[in-house]
């Protein structure tokens, strides 16, 4: 078995834990959560399955330290594409194509499968997985209603109709697509959204403010 070697004892277990968490991640998506065992991780990381224990108590554990994880990187490459990009309803097109991509990728159970394998305390943490995303997609749509690109509305709501619609899309999504067949699936999802929350475009595609409403005059006793 190969080792896993590094200059330092933190190194060390930085690279052990990015070499699990990473078999978990590839066997996740090539096997699906059913079949998967901590044995089976150790062995598709490099290391013993001891080692795998030390870092993580359980299949659980595990499951939500890969999530959080993703997570983490997910928001930081998304955060930088978004600095990227000045219009807030474009802002809401390039979250909505990166998370389409990403839940292609990590093939993560659905939220009521996880409750099955997950215990209450465990599931209760992958909520910070899910609230996280919330909030950076609830900024982009506040921002976009401040500057008159949507229609106000409650972000929360909103944000979790959102993210039903892409689960949904994802769901849909089958892998003997081509890879134009997937874009242009995806460019349909964006603009599915961004219509449906209020956005409207010119002639070139590019968003537009909304029409402004005329005051409501009050009668006058």
């Amino acid at each position: 078995m190969p080792r896993i070697t590094a200059p330092s004892n933190a190194a060390q277990r930085e690279r052990t834990q990015r070499a699990i968490l990473d078999a978990f991640g590839e066997l996740l998506y090539s096997n699906g959560l059913t079949d998967l065992t901590m044995t089976r991780v150790a062995k598709t990381a490099g290391v013993g399955r001891t080692a795998v224990y030390n870092y993580f108590a359980d299949m659980g554990e595990l499951l939500v330290a890969y999530a959080l994880d993703k997570t983490e990187r997910f928001v930081a490459d998304l955060n930088r594409e978004l600095a990227d990009t000045e219009n807030p309803v474009d802002q809401l097109g390039v979250y909505i194509q990166h998370q389409i991509e990403d839940l292609g990728r990590r093939h993560l159970p659905p939220g009521q499968a996880m409750r099955t394998v997950l215990s209450p305390e465990d599931f209760a943490k992958l909520g910070a997985h899910v609230q996280k995303l919330q909030t950076v997609l609830a900024g982009i749509l506040q921002r976009a209603m401040d500057e008159g690109y949507l229609p106000h509305g409650d972000t929360d709501e909103l944000s979790q109709l959102v993210h039903g619609s892409l689960t949904s899309t994802a769901d849909r999504t089958t892998s003997v697509e081509s890879t134009r067949a997937q874009q242009q699936r995806t460019l349909a999802t964006v603009r599915f959204i961004q219509r449906g929350l209020g956005a409207q475009f010119d002639a070139q595609m590019r968003p537009v403010h909304l029409p402004q409403q005329p005051p409501q005059l009050s009668a006058v006793s």
